[in-house]
């Protein structure tokens, strides 16, 4: 379910020991606040403080283990519980003050929230790296001409910069709402059963609250609504879309046929197990396989925002699974597409070729236009130009060979206006524009 390699600090977060040691944060702020407002004593905030410190698996110093936690989770069935018992063995009499007043997802969804939040932020440093690789190959190929495709069809001439540029630019939209979606699920409650503040004082929510950098649930129920979590998951679905568009883009223009781009293959790799000469796209494909897995995450996130009246337990299996996988496969993916950026190979020649390959069939529109601008009605001149392609396309002499023998462009464009016509350098006289309105280039720098 989850790739082989995982980046540490992504899978760290959503560890069990990150969990209990936030819900101890938690419940430990919740503490503070009750005896802010005079209703615990400041000797209970100092004991739990000293003796509930949650330890690492092996830790020699002690404390309240994972271990302990789990063992207790196996008996009760509730990791709430098991994990309030285990700090209440480790405390003593002062714990009567421990989740004073709190439900368990006063706890769960407001440490959720950090979680969230710090995977957030290292998806964010990710698509900063992925998006500084495909800026400087913008840059690098800005006047590099290639054929343009759509439909899978030769249309006009582009340079491979600005395909770089577009997925750049499409990425950092992305990068865009993934902050949103940080914003977004940044929010806590200390609220109560049904979200009434019917055990807890609204202080001792705006205390955990201002303490962890959150904010509070507008209207909260037993939860934070799911509709966050689900813009959450798009967002990171979308992201997902983001690298699959570069990794469909590359696993094209690596096909034999095509070959203008390849992906790394390193020194030892090796492409197939019955044929020796294989170079497979195999990390794109990847890619490619990894955003279905984050389209599906974000369907079951959408799922989980219709809960039974102030809530039921059906979101909490689900997001389990979803919110660690989402964000370690989307952690994940970036590292890849990065590595796939940084060490693309391109063969200038091949797109030579590519764009030679039709006999000048995508200078058309060039052609029309000067046609147009020599006084024939556009009509006639798409009329006169389309016949000459699809005879071009049947074989025989290439399109810009019949152009030039034609009598109506004969009488109107001489020798030197029907060359012009057929030069790639007019496609590239906005590629600087273009790449400064997307922050590519810098204002006024000319590449």
């Amino acid at each position: 379910m989850i790739p082989r390699y995982t980046r540490p600090a992504m899978a760290a977060v959503w560890s069990p020991l990150r969990r209990y040691r936030l819900w101890l944060e938690v419940e430990l702020a919740a503490m503070e606040g009750w005896a802010e407002i005079g209703v615990i004593p400041r000797e209970a905030v100092l004991a739990v403080r000293e003796r509930a410190r949650i330890a690492a698996r092996g830790d020699p110093a002690g404390g309240v283990t994972v271990e302990r936690i789990e063992e207790i989770e196996r008996e009760v069935h509730h990791d709430l519980i098991a994990f309030t018992t285990a700090v209440a063995e480790a405390v003593g009499e002062p714990a009567r003050w421990f989740h004073y007043g709190l439900t368990s997802s006063d706890v769960v969804d407001t440490a959720q929230a950090l979680q969230l939040r710090e995977a957030a932020d290292l998806l964010l440093a990710g698509l900063d790296r992925l998006l500084a690789a495909l800026a400087e190959k913008a840059r690098a190929f800005k006047d590099q001409v290639v054929i343009g495709r759509t439909h899978g069809v030769h249309a006009e001439p582009t340079t491979l910069g600005l395909k770089f540029a577009s997925l750049h630019a499409e990425l950092a939209r992305g990068r865009t709402r993934l902050e949103r979606a940080r914003e977004a699920v940044s929010v806590g409650q200390i609220s109560g059963a049904v979200g009434t503040y019917g055990d807890v004082d609204p202080r001792v929510e705006a205390h955990v609250l201002r303490k962890l950098g959150l904010r509070p649930e507008t209207v909260a129920t037993q939860v934070v609504a799911r509709d966050r979590h689900a813009e959450f998951l798009c967002a990171l679905a979308v992201v997902g879309g983001g690298v699959e568009r570069l990794a469909v883009e590359v696993r094209h223009l690596q096909r034999t046929e095509v070959r203008e781009l390849e992906e790394p293959f390193r020194p030892g790799q090796k492409g197939s197990s019955a044929m020796p000469h294989k170079r497979n796209p195999e990390k794109c494909e990847r890619l490619t396989g990894l955003a279905r897995l984050l389209r599906a995450y974000a369907q079951a996130a959408l799922e989980d925002q219709a809960l039974w009246h102030e809530r039921d337990i059906s979101h909490s299996s689900v997001e389990r699974v979803v919110l660690p996988d989402a964000t370690i496969v989307l952690d994940y993916m970036l590292d890849l597409a990065t590595t796939v950026v940084a060490g693309l190979r391109a063969y200038p020649e091949n797109m030579r070729r590519n764009l030679e390959l039709t006999g000048g069939l995508v200078f058309s529109p060039r052609v029309m236009l000067a046609l147009v601008e020599r006084g024939l009605s556009r009509e006639r001149a798409y009329a006169i130009v389309q016949a000459e392609a699809m005879a071009a396309w049947e074989g025989g002499p290439t399109f810009a060979e019949r152009i030039r023998r034609h009598p109506e462009v004969r009488a109107r464009l001489s020798d030197e206006e029907i060359e012009a016509c057929f030069d790639p350098r007019p496609y590239l006289r906005h590629v600087d524009f273009i790449l400064r309105r997307a922050g590519i280039l810098p204002e006024g720098e000319e590449g």
